[in-house]
Formats: C-alpha cells, sequence, structure tokens
C-alpha cells in the first residue's frame, strides 16, 4: 500500500528567527536604569556590611573608605568623572549621559540605603554568593540599555563592542585585579571571598550579555 503525504501538514522550516531590533522606549530605559543601580547598590550594602570588595572604580572607593572612613559614595562618583571622557569620545553621547545617570543614582541610593537596610549579622559567604548576583544582574540591566556604572563596566563594554571579547570576562579580570591589590588593607580571607563575588558576577555577565546577540538599544 502506497503511503500517500498529507497535504495539510505544515513541515517546520529552518529558517532563523530574526533578532528584534526596536529600540527601547523611554520607559524601559528608566525602569533599566534604576533597577539595574537599585540591585547593585543593594550588594554594595551588602559588602560594606560584610567588609568585602569589589572591582573596577567601585572597588577603589571601597579601600579608599576602608582606610579613610570617607564616603563611599562621594568617593565612588568622583572616581568615574575621568571615565566619563572615555566613554564620550569611543563609545558615544548617549551611552556616556546613561552611565552619569546609573553612577549618580548608585551613589545616591548607596547613600540612603544603610538608613533603612541595617543588617545584624552577614556571613562573608552568603555576601560574595547573593551579591555576586546581583551585581551581575544589575550590571547586566544596564548593560542591555546602553548604560553602566563606569571604570571597569567601560572598558569592558568596549572591548566587546570593538574587539568581539566577551564583556564579562575583561570585567572578572580587572576586578580581580583590584581585589588582589587590597590584600594589604582587607584580610585575606575577605579578599578571596571578594574575589569569588567577582567571579560569579563576571561569568554571569559573560554568560548573558555577548556579543552580537542582544540587539534591543
Amino acid at each position: 500500500m502506497a503511503i500517500q503525504s498529507n497535504p495539510r501538514v505544515i513541515y517546520p522550516t529552518h529558517h532563523p528567527v530574526p533578532l528584534d531590533t526596536r529600540k527601547h522606549s523611554l520607559f524601559e530605559d528608566v525602569q533599566a536604569l534604576f533597577s539595574g543601580s537599585l540591585f547593585v547598590s543593594i550588594c554594595m550594602t551588602m559588602f560594606a556590611q560584610a567588609g568585602l570588595l569589589t572591582g573596577s572604580t567601585a572597588g577603589l572607593a571601597f579601600v579608599l573608605h576602608y582606610a579613610t572612613g570617607w564616603s563611599f559614595s562621594l568617593i565612588y562618583f568622583v572616581i568615574n568623572i575621568p571615565f566619563y571622557w572615555f566613554a564620550w569620545k569611543y563609545i558615544g553621547r548617549e551611552f556616556t549621559l546613561k552611565t552619569f545617570i546609573s553612577v549618580a543614582l548608585l551613589s545616591l541610593i548607596t547613600f540612603i540605603a544603610p538608613q533603612y537596610l541595617q543588617i545584624d549579622y552577614l556571613h562573608p559567604a552568603f555576601a560574595a554568593i547573593v551579591g555576586g548576583f546581583l551585581m551581575g544582574t544589575g550590571v547586566l540591566f544596564l548593560a542591555r540599555h546602553k548604560s553602566s556604572l563606569g571604570g571597569a563596566t567601560i572598558i569592558s563594554l568596549y572591548a566587546q563592542e570593538k574587539w568581539g571579547m566577551k564583556a564579562g570576562n575583561v570585567q572578572m579580570v580587572i576586578d580581580c585585579i583590584v581585589v588582589l591589590l587590597a590584600i594589604w588593607i582587607v584580610p585575606l580571607d575577605k579578599v578571596l571571598w571578594s574575589i569569588l563575588a567577582a567571579v560569579i558576577m563576571g561569568s554571569f555577565l559573560a554568560m548573558h550579555h555577548r556579543p552580537g546577540r542582544y540587539k534591543g538599544h
């Protein structure tokens, strides 16, 4: 008996689905910049409570904060100023302005947060793991909306756009170097937990923000 094909059956094609390249709306950008800055600020508050560090300019701000007692928020905002020039020249005006807003938001929230978020006990391991994922998520929100938190994040995103390097891997290397430089100020165990947080954050960003994978700017 001959087997006849059913003309009503629609066989799937193998054509790739085109990426959605529609530009984000203003509301989407505002929501992402606030959410990303909020996630990272919670991470920074946890790190300060647990005595941990992070990389990039935030890490340098933490080192100066621990060494001098100066306000982390103010130090972080000032340190990022030279990086705006690099972002403006090599990445663009929109990215620079959004980065400035994100850094200002993070500085403001980290200044206010300790008044409303107080933790009696926080183990460094918990802070490193949860904080690493929080920071990775926050930076991902910002990166997908053409923003960053300054410093090494600007450099890593530029390297991804220019040379196709994974931003997360670049960020992870820079962060680990910055954290290691603090070994003379911060206890060794806190440095090691901080490196774990940097690896978690960098790996998360490398996995979810690959070159050419997301075009919804």
